[in-house]
């Protein structure tokens, strides 16, 4: 089995972009989840090796989902995805307890480097 990873964005073309690059790179896709919300809740039902989170969701955005799942599990991992612009976001959920960030739009490389580090 692959690392085991959800996938959270409230763009179901982002996700199935993501889903593709780690499918063809060995990941296995436990869950996706449209918000933040449903992040935290899959997050404590699908226990995944990784969470791949955006920012910028309806319900609950993506630096609250890492606050509430880093708050249920401290080891758990999550790389965030955001769109140009968004330092200020990011350094925030960085903070938060995030692991790296990917910058959309992202190269397959680079989502693939930025799990394999927050992994190791």
């Amino acid at each position: 089995m692959g690392t085991k990873v959800l996938i959270v964005d409230d763009a179901a073309f982002m996700r199935m972009m993501l889903r593709d690059i780690l499918m063809k790179n060995g990941f296995e896709v436990v869950g996706e989840a449209d918000n933040g919300k449903n992040a935290v809740q899959m997050y404590s039902e699908l226990k995944p090796d990784i969470v791949t989170m955006d920012i910028t969701m309806p319900e609950m955005d993506g630096i609250a989902a890492v606050k509430e799942i880093k708050q249920m599990d401290s080891a758990a991992k999550v790389v965030m995805v955001s769109a140009m612009g968004q330092q200020a976001m990011v350094i925030e959920a960085i903070r938060s307890g995030a692991a790296d960030f990917i910058v959309k739009p992202f190269q397959p490389d680079r989502v693939l480097e930025a799990l394999s580090k927050a992994l190791s």
